[in-house]
């Protein structure tokens, strides 16, 4: 499976983007898909997570109410819309995937497939 992100940049504080991560492979529908965040000198984490059929969804509490998760499995591709954004959340944007759901959704270990990253910028 190979992720690819889009829908980064520069945006000022208040603004919003929306990022896109498609993948390949015809199992990506199994998959359950997270957003990660990192920004220079801090570890990678977790922003929010969807299961595979998009009823399940968790969020980190400080994007909680601003971050929106979903997906489109007709397409491949799951989406991060960021509303009401914050300087704080300048940082390189991940995608991941794995087939197991995991409760500790939030760690870089929970993921075997990973996109390259996307930058978004808030300033």
């Amino acid at each position: 499976v190979q992720l690819v992100e889009s829908g980064g940049g520069s945006v000022q504080p208040g603004g919003s983007l929306r990022l896109s991560c498609t993948a390949s492979g015809s199992i990506y529908s199994q998959y359950c898909m997270g957003w990660f965040r990192q920004a220079p000198g801090e570890d990678r984490e977790g922003v929010a997570v969807i299961n595979r059929f998009s009823d399940v969804k968790f969020y980190r509490d400080r994007v909680k109410d601003r971050f929106t998760i979903s997906r489109d499995n007709s397409k491949n591709t799951v989406y991060l819309q960021m509303d009401s954004l914050k300087p704080e959340d300048t940082a390189m944007y991940y995608c991941a995937g794995d087939y197991t759901f995991r409760a500790n959704w939030g760690r870089p270990d929970a993921y075997k497939y990973w996109g390259q990253g996307t930058q978004v910028t808030v300033s």
